[in-house]
């Protein structure tokens, strides 16, 4: 399974070149440093140069001490360039989405410091699968049926193809030892139980395959998704004043479409988390017109139908 391992790592680095600077982010967990394994045996090749991250939440006990032994380990891989940053995770939108925030803003942080050239991370096929249910209990759209792409800016995750069986049989193999975080065992957690529960359950009844069937159409909701994103930004291009949208251009659009420029145009003032019923109170200013008031939306923005435009402001 090793093989497997390393195999994936080595087609994720086709987009880098020799000399590059990447970064890996590492837990501890059995993903990430097998993740980091692989990388510093491929990236040999490649005469990269090869640094990782080891963020401590300090949100459990002993965390500093385990983020010290990662960096042990890391430096008996032969990977010498390992940085501990401690971040604080500030409580706002639930604790794993909040230490999902405090995490990527700590690698962005990093990976600008060093100018590295790709951020590495260790999600596995089951971590995307449960991204789709995860998604579809929220009432999630396509862009958030997705999931993690397999390379999305700086940020390259090799091993989407691989389960979380296969990556602990690499490590058993590879006589990688590595830590088990209790939070994936914690059933407060929605991701947990659909993992520990859901998953187990819906195989138990429908049969196996489930997460592979999710995972691949988490790649077509990918793929959709890029396609209409492709062509919102054609669109939006066309736009001369985003805070002034004509009503007759947006009627034209399917409403996919329609929605992907309204959201975009509300971005760009600071209206950042929409959900998809205040998109839909923007979107009935267009296509189920009747004379309505102005909509309030997140950051002191508003939304309004005057004139025959989409008028947008930010108070």
């Amino acid at each position: 399974m090793i093989t497997k391992a390393r195999h994936a790592v080595r087609q994720s680095l086709t987009s880098l070149s020799p000399g590059d600077h990447v970064l890996v982010a590492v837990s501890g967990g059995a993903d990430s440093l097998l993740l980091a394994h692989c990388l510093n045996l491929e990236g040999a090749k490649d005469s990269l140069r090869i640094s990782a991250v080891v963020i401590d939440h300090q949100l459990q006990e002993r965390s500093g001490e385990i983020a010290e032994q990662t960096k042990n380990r890391l430096h008996e891989m032969g990977i010498s360039a390992v940085e501990v940053i401690k971040v604080d995770v500030l409580k706002k939108d639930g604790l794993e989405a909040d230490a999902r925030s405090a995490r990527y803003l700590a690698l962005a942080a990093s990976a600008e410091k060093l100018k590295a050239n790709a951020i590495f991370l260790g999600h596995n096929q089951d971590d995307l699968a449960e991204s789709v249910l995860l998604g579809l209990t929220q009432g999630a759209g396509t862009k958030s049926l997705a999931g993690m792409a397999t390379q999305s800016g700086l940020y390259i995750r090799p091993f989407l193809s691989l389960t979380r069986e296969e990556i602990i049989a690499a490590c058993n193999e590879a006589e990688i030892v590595y830590w088990s975080d209790p939070h994936n065992d914690d059933e407060r957690f929605t991701r947990v139980k659909i993992r520990k529960q859901i998953l187990p359950l819906m195989e138990s009844q429908l049969g196996p395959g489930i997460k592979e069937a999710l995972a691949r159409s988490a790649r077509i909701f990918r793929e959709d998704s890029d396609a209409l994103e492709t062509l919102t930004e054609e669109i939006f291009a066309t736009i001369s004043n985003p805070e002034s949208i004509d009503v007759e251009l947006l009627e034209r659009l399917p409403a996919a479409l329609r929605k992907r420029v309204i959201r975009r145009a509300l971005t760009r003032l600071g209206a950042t988390r929409l959900s998809a019923e205040q998109l839909d109170w923007v979107d009935a200013l267009i296509s189920q017109w009747h004379g309505q008031g102005a909509v309030a939306l997140p950051a002191g923005v508003t939304a309004r139908r005057e004139s025959g435009r989409l008028a947008l402001s930010q108070e």
